[in-house]
């Protein structure tokens, strides 16, 4: 079992940036609590702001770069996937001595990987298997890194997408940024429209959208109106789907939206994976009906609903991450326990 410092040493051996103490709320919660003194780019209903970077989103010596590219959704888009390939989704066969770029959990790191390979703008084109290995969720973080970085409002969203299989709902991760008036959603792994997802660059929201959030598909499997096997990573990928999977996938959502933008491999508190958890009484479905609840309704704009999600995310040691997580590894059995 491998432990190591962050915030101090990262996983790959680098420094980590240390997250600056004002854009922690108090030690356990990843952005700052918005108290009425929003920034100029952003009078959002939201009860934090999320104009500031994260530890996760925090470009670190890289925040020139990030400056560089226009904060326009194609713009960034394009340069997301520039940057990262997805080391599963990608149709190329990859290097495998840049397979660990996977687990590159800050974004500092994922530029500095970027930056040994390529000493030119992010702009500039890159190779595909040449670019660091990720997901949607390095897509996401890098699309929301730039938005920060230019004090726009942004945040991940997780949940599920349709529009890549017309017969399953595949875990995702996508960008939801303020524009001045509502929160739009963009996907910046899609390049073009299709007959599925014709919109891409704001994509409707709602339980019955082509992206549903963690929270809606839980309460569509409670409610018996999604068949939540039908959700997971692929339809060719046994277990790694279904109930368990959605659940835990509401912590990592409220996570997230709190400035804890972690791997979709880290596990931490409530987080059961598929085993049997009927010892714990229904404890913990109860937990994540009360947090699916709460997260439906601040999306839908209500703020005290919001602040109570907060303050559970803030004192309940089984929705946040603490010092430590178990980070599983997609391409085997390992968990090592990684300090953050």
């Amino acid at each position: 079992m491998s432990l190591r410092e962050s915030g101090r040493v990262g996983e790959s051996g680098r420094s980590a940036p240390a997250c600056p103490a004002a854009l922690l709320t108090d030690g356990r919660v990843g952005l700052r609590v918005n108290t009425g003194r929003m920034s100029q780019a952003a009078p959002v209903p939201s009860v934090v702001d999320h104009s500031v970077h994260s530890r996760y989103s925090d470009p670190g010596r890289h925040a020139a770069a990030l400056r560089a590219i226009p904060a326009e959704i194609p713009d960034v888009s394009a340069v997301a996937r520039n940057v990262i390939v997805h080391y599963r989704a990608s149709g190329r066969e990859l290097p495998t001595s840049t397979d660990q770029d996977i687990h590159s959990r800050w974004l500092s790191v994922i530029l500095d990987r970027d930056a040994e390979r390529h000493p030119a703008p992010l702009t500039a084109a890159r190779e595909p298997v040449e670019r660091v290995q990720g997901c949607c969720r390095d897509h996401t973080l890098l699309s929301v890194g730039v938005l920060r970085q230019h004090g726009i409002p942004a945040r991940s969203r997780i949940g599920f997408a349709s529009y890549f299989s017309p017969t399953w709902n595949h875990d995702h991760v996508i960008v939801e940024m303020w524009n001045g008036a509502r929160w739009l959603r963009f996907d910046p792994e899609v390049a073009e429209p299709s007959a599925a997802l014709p919109t891409p660059l704001d994509i409707p929201a709602g339980p019955a959208a082509p992206f549903r959030t963690a929270a809606e598909v839980w309460q569509g499997h409670r409610d018996g109106s999604l068949d939540v096997e039908t959700f997971g990573v692929d339809e060719s990928v046994p277990v790694i789907r279904g109930r368990w999977f959605v659940r835990d996938y509401v912590i990592r959502e409220v996570a997230h939206r709190f400035g804890d933008e972690l791997l979709l491999w880290d596990n931490w508190g409530a987080m059961t994976g598929p085993e049997d958890d009927s010892a714990d009484g229904g404890a913990v479905d109860v937990l994540i009906d009360e947090v699916a609840a709460l997260l439906v309704a601040a999306d839908a704009g209500d703020l005290a609903a919001e602040r109570g999600l907060l303050r559970r995310y803030r004192d309940d040691e089984r929705l946040r991450p603490g010092a430590k997580v178990l980070r599983a590894d997609p391409r085997g059995p390992d968990l090592i326990e990684v300090m953050l």
